[in-house]
């Protein structure tokens, strides 16, 4: 976890403060005793000397007081300089060094299109993060939680430390040209607010949000949410369904489980895709496909091998690897 500004000082200058205290003590003490000064002359003198200010000695100094003087100086200015070009570095680092850290960062950021928004590095927010990175998509954490700034440069994630409900920062993200965005807070108000300012920034964007209390579902679609989970009513239902069917779960799987299984996957077929006009057989080969849902909301189970697919066809596909060249096939050609 990354230190707050205030123990990252402390730090920096602990030592030269001690060494400075010591030095200032020193003076005092050594003026009082071999010249024989009240406490206040002794303070004026030592401070006046420690920072080279050299206004005017507080009475005439004799032999001894004078190499005193040189010995205080020998060891004060020199504790002085040290805490002042501390405390001067940290303030340079602190303003300038994130300053060039925030602009790299915006510039990556930049240069994405076609990527995720993760509002929220929570628990949930983490999980989605590391599924997109397992699927090889591009994504962006918008948290506004400095202290996950650290883990996630560890972690190679970009980001912006910045609340996700103001409009200005879902742009900075890149709302207006990404695919997708997942609300991982975990107040289903602020997801709703989210998700509302989301939508107004790009109608077509396809937006996740985190359901936490009964009725937020609602809401939440009425936001703009495309769909809305429940990560409690989700686990649930999955542990329920492992527990009557185990071996079903060790098939098929939804997640990365690091197991040899087949994955749920799906394809949308676009307008001048290659799948448009085609039959299952001649563009997807022997790939099983599970069930087709057409733009009207119809679904279509277990479709035979002749079935032509349509514009906006949404197919669903069980498969045991990569079907990036389905993908592709889906996707209209280049200019």
């Amino acid at each position: 976890m990354a230190d707050s500004p205030g123990r990252d000082l402390w730090r920096r200058i602990r030592w030269p403060a001690l060494g400075l205290a010591l030095a200032l003590l020193y003076g005092v003490a050594g003026y009082m005793l071999l010249e024989g000064w009240r406490f206040l002359d002794a303070l004026y003198m030592t401070v006046t000397t420690l920072t080279t200010v050299g206004f005017r000695e507080v009475r005439p100094l004799d032999d001894g007081g004078m190499v005193f003087t040189l010995t205080v100086i020998t060891i004060g200015v020199g504790l002085v300089l040290t805490t002042v070009t501390v405390v001067a570095q940290w303030v340079l680092e602190g303003q300038w060094g994130e300053r060039t850290r925030r602009n790299r960062m915006q510039h990556r950021i930049d240069a994405l299109a076609g990527h995720f928004i993760v509002c929220a590095y929570g628990r949930v927010g983490w999980a989605v993060a590391r599924e997109l990175e397992a699927q090889g998509a591009s994504f962006v954490v918008v948290d506004p939680d400095e202290r996950l700034a650290e883990r996630m440069r560890e972690e190679g994630v970009a980001y912006l430390i910045e609340d996700p409900t103001h409009e200005t920062v879902l742009r900075a993200a890149g709302a207006d040209r990404a695919r997708g965005l997942v609300c991982a807070v975990d107040s289903d108000a602020t997801n709703v607010y989210i998700a509302l300012v989301a939508r107004a920034i790009n109608p077509d964007l396809f937006i996740v949000a985190r359901a936490s209390e009964p009725g937020s579902d609602q809401r939440l679609l009425h936001a703009g949410a495309n769909r809305v989970v429940s990560p409690f009513v989700s686990s649930g239902r999955h542990m329920a369904l492992v527990a009557m069917r185990p071996s079903a779960d060790d098939v098929v799987a939804l997640g990365t489980s690091g197991k040899a299984s087949m994955a749920l996957e799906e394809v949308r077929v676009q307008t001048g895709s290659a799948l448009e006009g085609s039959s299952i057989g001649e563009s997807l080969g022997s790939t099983p496909v599970l069930a087709i849902r057409h733009p009207g909301g119809q679904i279509t189970p277990n479709p035979p091998s002749d079935h032509r697919l349509r514009q906006g066809d949404l197919v669903l596909l069980l498969g045991e690897s990569e079907l990036s060249s389905v993908r592709s096939s889906s996707a209209p050609p280049e200019d």
